[in-house]
């Protein structure tokens, strides 16, 4: 009797652990140093439940961390959180044209493309990262990628993004994406994409005589690139930059109450030498200001937004309900 009472307070103990729900971590902690719980950021991507619906921080200490980031589709609602936006650093440097030291990659390319070069890969939704850099040190030698965000409903905020030629890549046309009070660089098309993307009191700064953005806006999309209460600055080698150029003939990019410095060009656009996209790419501003701001020099072919018209670039209409409380 006395046997099969211990039994039956074994089976039950046992039951009673089986049904324990399982906790998965809501945090970790990376740090080089090995005070945290990973000394990679990618080790602490990995280690996140596949498909989480609950969100998931990684505090990134202070640091240079030299890893090519990839935040694969099933690594979902991840946020990135950097002790400082100066001294938390993610780095890499391929570029387009740089033998793959692993062969052939998953395309049968033997060489880095742009679509390959990035620094951190986002293809996970619900993604975020706040107070760090993101840096492709490549140098100028052509494409080269810090940011490429393929997910939807990303947001990076107070963050620092460097490089050179295609700085970021917002890409796929379902993707949207929220900038705020974020630092761009780069020289030729360092903003480009087809994503919608709206930057918001961001400083976009030019290192050479180029162009801005470079939307890939499809005939699908009401928005494509906009950029409010923005910042264009330059630095001493750029004088003659234009806002933006299309990458495909249906590229909208708008301007809102953005400052402008005497780096931009008075016309403002161009076509990319091909007068069709002048027929059907949306370039538009409103309340530009600044040195860089005529608007009556700009082509003849780009807008100047209305009151009324400018009041439908509000954030939460571009990219939806879910940006609320990240503006």
């Amino acid at each position: 009797m006395k046997q099969a009472f211990v039994l039956v307070a074994f089976l039950f103990s046992v039951v009673r652990v089986a049904a324990q729900p399982v906790v998965y971590p809501s945090s970790f902690t990376v740090a080089q140093d090995g005070s945290g719980d990973f000394r990679t950021i990618q080790e602490a991507v990995n280690a996140v439940r596949d498909l989480s619906q609950q969100r998931v921080t990684i505090h990134i200490r202070k640091g240079v961390y030299r890893e090519k980031l990839v935040i694969p589709s099933w690594k979902t609602m991840i946020a990135l959180v950097g002790d400082s936006r100066d001294s938390t650093i993610i780095v890499y440097d391929d570029y387009s044209g740089k033998p793959n030291p692993g062969g052939r990659d998953a395309f049968g390319k033997e060489k880095f493309t742009t679509y390959t070069s990035y620094t951190v890969l986002v293809e996970g939704n619900d993604f975020s990262a706040e107070n760090l850099t993101i840096e492709n040190a490549a140098g100028r030698v052509g494409q080269a990628v810090a940011l490429h965000v393929e997910g939807d409903r990303c947001v990076i905020a107070n963050c620092r993004l460097l490089g050179n030629q295609d700085t970021l890549y917002a890409g796929t046309e379902g993707s949207r994406q929220y900038y705020k009070n974020c630092f761009i660089e780069g020289t030729t098309d360092f903003i480009f994409g087809e994503a919608t993307a709206v930057f918001d009191h961001c400083v976009i700064r030019s290192l050479t005589n180029s162009y801005i953005a470079a939307a890939a806006t499809t005939p699908r999309q009401r928005f494509g690139f906009v950029f409010l209460d923005c910042r264009l600055v330059a630095d001493t080698g750029a004088h003659k930059v234009f806002l933006g150029r299309p990458w495909r003939p249906f590229a909208r990019t708008v301007y809102i109450r953005t400052e402008m410095g005497e780096h931009i060009v008075p016309a403002g656009w161009d076509n990319w030498r091909n007068p069709q996209n002048e027929k059907t790419a949306y370039y538009a501003e409103y309340e530009s200001a600044g040195p860089g701001a005529v608007a009556a020099k700009r082509v003849s072919w780009a807008r100047q937004l209305s009151t009324d018209e400018a009041k439908t670039y509000s954030v939460d209409n571009i990219l939806g309900e879910w940006v609320k409380g990240y503006e």
